[in-house]
């Protein structure tokens, strides 16, 4: 069984040292374009002009909102419990993109309201019963805030111990793009006409209504949105936090962090302020540009550009398995190529 070793046990590795490894291989400088970049990113993070992605993994972490009972959603909240289910059975979106692009899935209840104590094929690690209701009092105390994270720092050292080197972080939870939408408002100022999206695919009436709710959220939380760890209890969710302590710990450990779409941007914005010396940055990878209102506002925050746009909304970390096969290809430059003089391939001559 492989591990990955902390970022502070590695052998140091420099840039220099990464791209003329990359300007060696038998290509023009910089013609794989991103694909080059990435590449140079796994290097570092994993310090060494090989870095291997042969073995990935996307955690799902489920949980249940309060806000739901304002009715932001096109769902009931009983989707949370009966997708979980689905999940467990490996018939869901994310667990089919998985399969097909080798990598397996790991389910974690951390907030779902309802008894999944006997269901197989799931990670059992719920803090409470869902999120209190965020627009009426804050969704957490810190001490469950706390407690999420944890479960997602335990999710990434379970990844660590199984060799994974790519970690996509996925969610469920009906009204989770509102808790999303009310943090992206609270840390970056944009007002909720331009965070909160359709979600589930919401009625004009009823993208009103939710916008008017995180409005009526951040009123209500004004006094504490200054401090990130009191702005993510007040108007977060379990799962957002589970997501964040995996991508703070996964990072730490030098595994590649594969962001999905809007809730897990946001949740990875957080945990940037949660933990500002993190080596966060250094890890991240976006996966994809969410159809989701707000995203592209998460994503500018990060100072991050994904991978792919493929008109996706889902979530569940679908888009992050659609961008494992990316990430190996990146590796595999590094890995696989012959260069110029291994080859026998003239070089520039200029």
């Amino acid at each position: 069984m492989s591990t990955v070793q902390p970022a502070g046990t590695r052998t140091e590795l420099t840039r220099e040292m990464v791209q003329r490894a990359l300007d060696a291989k038998t290509k023009p400088p910089g013609s794989l374009g991103r694909l080059e970049s990435l590449a140079l990113q796994l290097a570092l993070l994993q310090r060494t002009t090989a870095p291997v992605v042969d073995r990935a993994r996307v955690v799902v972490f489920g949980a249940d909102h309060g806000v739901a009972a304002e009715g932001v959603s096109a769902y009931p909240a009983a989707v949370t419990a009966e997708m979980m289910r689905n999940f467990a059975r490996g018939g869901a979106a994310v667990t089919v993109l998985a399969r097909a692009n080798g990598a397996d899935v790991e389910v974690v209840d951390v907030g779902v309201d309802a008894d999944l104590a006997g269901l197989d094929g799931i990670v059992h690690a719920k803090v409470r019963r869902g999120t209190r209701n965020l627009a009426a009092e804050p969704a957490m105390t810190h001490a469950e805030l706390e407690a999420a994270l944890l479960v997602g720092r335990g999710a990434a050292r379970r990844a660590a111990q199984d060799g994974v080197r790519a970690l996509g972080l996925g969610e469920m939870g009906i009204g989770n793009t509102t808790a999303a939408a009310a943090l992206l408002s609270a840390t970056t100022g944009d007002s909720p006409s331009a965070t909160v999206g359709r979600g589930t695919g919401v009625s004009d009436a009823t993208l009103e209504h939710k916008r008017a709710v995180v409005d009526r959220a951040l009123r209500r939380h004004a006094a504490v949105l200054h401090d990130p760890a009191a702005r993510f209890a007040a108007l977060g969710g379990l799962e957002l936090a589970a997501i964040a302590g995996a991508a703070l710990e996964a990072a730490r450990l030098g595994i590649a962090v594969i962001v999905d779409g809007f809730i897990s941007t946001v949740a990875v914005l957080a945990a940037m302020y949660l933990d500002p010396h993190a080596p966060l940055r250094d890890a991240i990878v976006c996966a994809h540009r969410s159809a989701e209102r707000g995203h592209g506002l998460a994503l500018r925050a990060l100072g991050a550009e994904p991978l792919l746009d493929l008109d996706m909304r889902l979530g569940e970390g679908s888009g992050a398995a659609c961008a494992i096969p990316l990430v190996r290809s990146a590796a595999r430059i590094l890995t696989d190529m012959a260069t110029f003089e291994s080859a026998g391939v003239s070089g520039r001559v200029e």
